[in-house]
């Protein structure tokens, strides 16, 4: 779905296309600074500095004020989850996926228990699946509001955080109300989640789609048209088609160079084909696509919530395979066969079956992948994690010189990255 609001600009988006292209390919193939006079500053933007959206370490050399060399370094959050999942039974893990893309945890859970249920050979029954795309949806709008409000306050709009926050608040709430916690939620399980849904979260979710969408539009003109922002953005920090591709960007960071490439529809998983909803794309891949991108995939977000509310199945959320998953509590607490098998399910964990898979999900950020190769029992010989942020990230190399110094506080606020996942 093309972005109805590049057709308004001037000059015609084919036009900025190739001019965008060519500008970039100039910018990539001079030696950096060979034309220019002065004696050139190494500056270091990070790793502590509000506009690198966490500890980013950006070594630039600057002549005068534009970049002539980048060098992002990073690790400085690293905390080696991969090797701490090798020494975990499968769902001891699932608190760890919270710290990942910490912005939109429960995402994070959803893609790494599809990725153990694949190596099961499991399948949710229908109302869990449909849990897990509440899930999914509510974190991708949750998750987008701070990028976009962090973003606009980067570049001077501080009125817009302030109603991006409000409406994170309110989903904050819904996350309560779903899982217990606000932030780091741990509700996913491999085979299903803690608990169902109580009685009023539904309520309270139209409640909050009811109410967003108007704000949604409130935060849209007071940025689309405003003549500061977009002269920030349009033909800013500029990644042409093909060099989305080479890098390999995923989510919004890839549609907003006009590739239409959406894991919820080129590799459906939760029933996401039986989902009626639109991919935005862009037409040059600036910081003023991928703030389109996010805005309109919030709309589509809300548009795929209230399908899931009015087709909700009844049924049970897990999956009923007791020689793998916890049986009733009421059971465990009356019953010794249940009791001795609860023992040895949380000692001993999952029963996994030898063999290497691997799955990508479509997260807020990009593609969250998980690759898992099994040697059998309850713990994974080897995880490998799959994180957009780290793999966005590698262009700015390619990216930020021919930038202005103003330019590169734009260019990281529309890549939307976040620190957790890229360092993990």
């Amino acid at each position: 779905m093309p972005l109805e609001t590049r057709e308004l600009e001037t000059p015609d988006a084919a036009t900025r296309v190739v001019s965008a292209d060519a500008a970039f390919r100039d910018r990539r193939d001079q030696e950096p600074g060979s034309d220019l006079i002065g004696e050139k500053m190494v500056l270091n933007m990070g790793p502590s500095h509000p506009a690198t959206h966490g500890v980013l370490r950006l070594v630039l050399e600057l002549d005068g004020e534009l970049v002539t060399k980048a060098t992002p370094e990073v690790g400085y959050l690293h905390r080696g989850d991969e090797k701490i999942a090798e020494n975990m039974q499968y769902n001891q893990f699932v608190p760890y996926t919270d710290r990942l893309d910490y912005l939109a945890p429960l995402a994070n859970n959803v893609a790494y228990a599809l990725a153990v249920e694949k190596l099961m050979g499991w399948e949710l029954p229908p109302r869990g699946k449909a849990i897990r795309v509440i899930c999914c949806e509510t974190a991708r709008i949750s998750a987008h509001l701070l990028g976009l409000g962090a973003m606009a306050l980067d570049l001077g709009a501080m009125t817009v955080f302030l109603y991006t926050f409000t409406e994170r608040e309110k989903l904050y709430n819904l996350f309560e109300l779903l899982t217990g916690a606000r932030f780091t939620t741990s509700y996913t399980r491999v085979g299903g989640q803690i608990r169902d849904l109580s009685p009023n979260f539904i309520p309270e979710l139209e409640a909050f789609m009811d109410g967003f969408i108007p704000q949604l539009d409130e935060i849209d003109k007071l940025l689309t048209r405003n003549r500061i922002f977009v002269d920030r953005t349009r033909d800013i920090g500029v990644i042409p088609r093909e060099r989305a591709i080479a890098y390999a960007l995923s989510g919004p960071n890839l549609r907003g160079s006009g590739v239409e490439h959406d894991l919820r529809r080129k590799h459906p998983y939760l029933d996401y084909e039986n989902y009626d909803f639109e991919i935005p794309i862009g037409s040059v891949g600036d910081c003023y696509d991928r703030y389109l991108i996010r805005i309109e995939e919030m709309r589509q977000s809300v548009r795929i919530l209230r399908q899931v509310v009015d087709k909700l199945p009844d049924g049970p959320i897990n999956l009923a395979d007791w020689k793998n998953m916890l049986p009733p509590k009421s059971r465990v607490m009356t019953k010794m066969e249940e009791l001795i098998h609860h023992f040895i399910v949380v000692t001993q964990g999952l029963d996994a079956p030898p063999g290497e898979v691997y799955f990508g999900a479509e997260n807020p950020k990009g593609e969250l992948g998980f690759y898992i190769n099994s040697k059998g029992g309850g713990v994974p010989h080897r995880l490998k994690i799959r994180a957009p942020s780290f793999v966005n990230l590698s262009i700015l190399p390619e990216l930020l010189p021919g930038a202005m110094l103003s330019d590169v506080v734009a260019i990281l606020g529309s890549l939307d990255f976040v620190m957790g996942e890229c360092d993990r």
